[in-house]
């Protein structure tokens, strides 16, 4: 179950624009803390809810920023499956930018194929690449995220 001190936190350097924007409004409705934490420099609304966190460079630096803040019954908007695992062992809740929810039940099975598909790469198997980010997958976002905050 959530709490009001629940915070949402981004990993931001490849969190599609329009998924911030539906962040920042969420933010500022609901009064949640909104913490984005990225490589680089972001622009954000000036508001007391939402805050960025500008990490050094290197690979997966926000990734360990962030696993180490997380707290229980957090929700953390990521892609990077690794970063969910580490989540959820914290028994916060990880949703990818798609609306997708990672949990106990299926985070092992994303993990094993994220695997997979990085030897196939690795062995020059060309394996394509995401869907472009849709109005479905945007609305599926806010949908997850609503569900979450009015858990809170």
């Amino acid at each position: 179950m959530n709490d009001t001190n629940s915070k949402i936190w981004v990993d931001a350097d490849a969190c599609p624009n329009p998924i911030k924007e539906i962040l920042f409004r969420a933010a500022e409705r609901k009064g949640v803390r909104v913490i984005l934490v990225a490589n680089q420099l972001l622009r954000v609304p000036v508001s007391p809810h939402i805050a960025v966190v500008r990490v050094g460079s290197g690979f997966d630096v926000a990734d360990q920023y962030i696993e180490a803040q997380v707290r229980a019954n957090d929700l953390v908007i990521t892609a990077d499956i690794p970063l969910a695992a580490a989540v959820i062992d914290k028994d916060a809740l990880a949703v990818n930018p798609r609306g997708e929810l990672y949990t106990a039940d299926n985070i092992r099975q994303k993990l094993t194929m994220r695997d997979f598909m990085e030897t196939l790469r690795g062995s020059g198997v060309h394996t394509g690449g995401p869907d472009s980010f849709s109005q479905a997958d945007k609305h599926a976002f806010a949908k997850t995220l609503d569900k979450w905050l009015a858990g809170r």
